[in-house]
């Protein structure tokens, strides 16, 4: 009779750690929205097409773009950490802002799929020289959203080197 509680408690506690473990999984699926893994910095390509910027009256504007080159799909959320650099990469002036009024939305990227966020860069000749002091950059040192590691983008441009101006501002990733 012993023998026989005995297996019937390890049924229980078996069935109770079984459900445990599949409760366990589909919480972590459902967190990560069964989409896939954040994108890691490591496997992106970040990119830009120099002078294939839009312009308009006193601003240019610029796609930075995210290509996942990591062997499987991951996702993106939320705006990139945008600066510009100078060809030590040593950051130039403010970092990007966020636009306003941008709502990041979850964007799944496929092995070899290519998201972008829009970068504006405001003409230096729209404040003071006193307050600006221009410089050309040399590129940019971009972070995609969530992580901590970032990629340098050449990518020449005129720019303010004091900080407190606000020349760059960095949209959501689409």
């Amino acid at each position: 009779m012993n023998e026989a509680r005995f297996s019937s408690r390890r049924l229980i506690v078996g069935a109770l750690l079984g459900a445990a473990a599949l409760i366990a999984a589909i919480s972590v699926a459902s967190a990560s929205g069964a989409t896939g893994p954040p994108c890691q910095t490591s496997g992106l390509v970040i990119w830009s097409n120099n002078g294939a910027g839009g312009g308009t009256a006193g601003s240019v504007f610029y796609k930075v773009r995210f290509t996942n080159l990591s062997g499987h799909a991951c996702t993106l959320k939320g705006f990139p950490k945008v600066s510009a650099v100078n060809l030590a990469g040593k950051r130039i002036g403010s970092p990007a802002q966020h636009e306003a009024g941008q709502k990041p939305k979850l964007r799944k990227l496929a092995n070899g799929a290519t998201a972008t966020a829009l970068l504006r860069v405001v003409d230096p000749g729209n404040f003071s020289p006193s307050t600006c002091h221009e410089v050309t950059a040399a590129g940019l040192r971009v972070t995609p959203p969530g992580q901590s590691q970032s990629k340098l983008i050449p990518l020449p441009f005129a720019t303010c080197s004091r900080a407190g101006q606000k020349t760059l501002s960095i949209g959501v990733v689409q």
